[in-house]
């Protein structure tokens, strides 16, 4: 059943969790003129991963730094790092003990394994940044049926959120290294097990089982707190997210991006990118953008970074939003909207406060 659409109630709009539920009955979508919505990303550290969803005119917030591991919930068998805290891993050659993996035991790993500085060699250390999970790359293999055929990986668990001040214009991704843990992943039923610990840890290997709920794409957890969690919204319940994100730069390595946008390409959300020509603004050409224009064959299904970083500019003569480009979504829904953004910066100049308009499309 498809999800209620916009309520006419807006104001309370705004939830701190996930009420939308996809058994409820579909409502007539009323006309408007459109939304300005702030995104709650938490300024120049970007504290905040922030899940909108169009249909519904909902947010739902969560702590970047809440989470390690996400378990995909679907047919298959994978897991996905927390790229917005710059995650990293790799198999530990010959290690089928994970009392015996140790800091001397791994080597060189403990420097190979990194996010950046711009080399190639780290991008098989992250998971596959078009999100095409399935069927992507992941840095920790689909965990196999005979759980001895699963390898002991090396974890890097990133950088902590930034707690310090931030000159206005500037951002903080994280700095302090959150450490290095050791997992193994086996099947558990038409589930996961989860074993870990810290990395000179030989005695107390933790566990931790987790079912899938196909309601959503993943099933989060936490190796830091012992705990399963929720995290995003149920699949058909948001469209795009805002995070700080690890890239890939062809033919330099992994970057880590601030005021990244994603779009829910796993809940079967598209998106193509439109832009200004002529003397028109990108203002102009939003505001007279209407559903005949709308081009099916230049919607990105396969690709979750189709917004990205492409719709601000950052650099040493300041960030801006793009005044030529505004986008187009198709959620998984198959309804349409008109995005544009306005703002990327508070009255302060700080980043981490975008603004967004968007308007639904018939």
């Amino acid at each position: 059943m498809k999800k209620i659409l916009f309520y006419l109630l807006i104001g309370g709009a705004f939830t701190a969790q996930s009420c939308i539920n996809d058994n409820e009955d579909p409502v007539a979508v009323p006309k408007t003129d459109g939304y300005t919505v702030d995104a709650k990303v938490g300024g120049a550290t970007q504290p905040n991963q922030v899940w909108f969803d169009f249909g519904t005119n909902s947010m739902i917030l969560t702590k970047r730094n809440d989470w390690d591991l996400a378990f995909y919930a679907g047919n298959e068998f994978k897991v996905v790092l927390n790229s917005s805290v710059a995650m990293a891993a790799a198999k530990i050659p010959n290690a089928t003990d994970i009392k015996q993996v140790t800091t001397a035991s791994v080597g060189t790993m403990t420097t190979d394994v990194v996010v950046g500085p711009y080399s190639t060699a780290n991008i098989g250390y992250i998971d596959d940044v078009k999100g095409n999970i399935p069927s992507g790359y992941t840095a920790i293999e689909e965990v196999k049926a005979n759980a001895s055929d699963n390898g002991i990986y090396l974890i890097n668990m990133g950088v902590k959120v930034y707690t310090g001040n931030v000159a206005a214009g500037s951002v903080n991704t994280g700095s302090e290294s959150r450490g290095w843990m050791k997992i193994q992943v086996v099947r558990q039923g038409s589930g996961y097990k989860v074993r870990y610990a810290p990395l000179d840890e030989t005695t107390n290997i933790k566990e931790l089982n987790i079912t899938k709920n196909s309601a959503y794409n993943y099933n989060f957890v936490s190796l830091v707190n012992d705990s399963q969690l929720s995290i995003q919204p149920e699949k058909k319940n948001w469209d795009i997210g805002f995070t700080v994100f690890t890239n890939v730069i062809e033919g330099a390595g992994t970057y880590v991006y601030a005021d990244f946008i994603t779009i829910n390409n796993m809940g079967g959300a598209g998106a193509y990118e439109v832009k200004a020509t002529g003397t028109t603004t990108g203002a102009e050409a939003y505001n007279a953008f209407k559903f005949s224009d709308i081009d099916q064959t230049k919607f990105v299904y396969n690709d979750q970074r189709v917004i990205g970083s492409n719709w601000r500019e950052a650099g040493p003569s300041g960030s801006q939003v793009k005044s030529t480009v505004f986008y187009v979504i198709k959620d998984a829904e198959g309804y349409y909207f008109k995005l544009r953004f306005k703002n990327m910066t508070d009255e302060k100049g700080e980043r981490g406060h975008p603004q967004f308009e968007y308007k639904p499309l018939f």
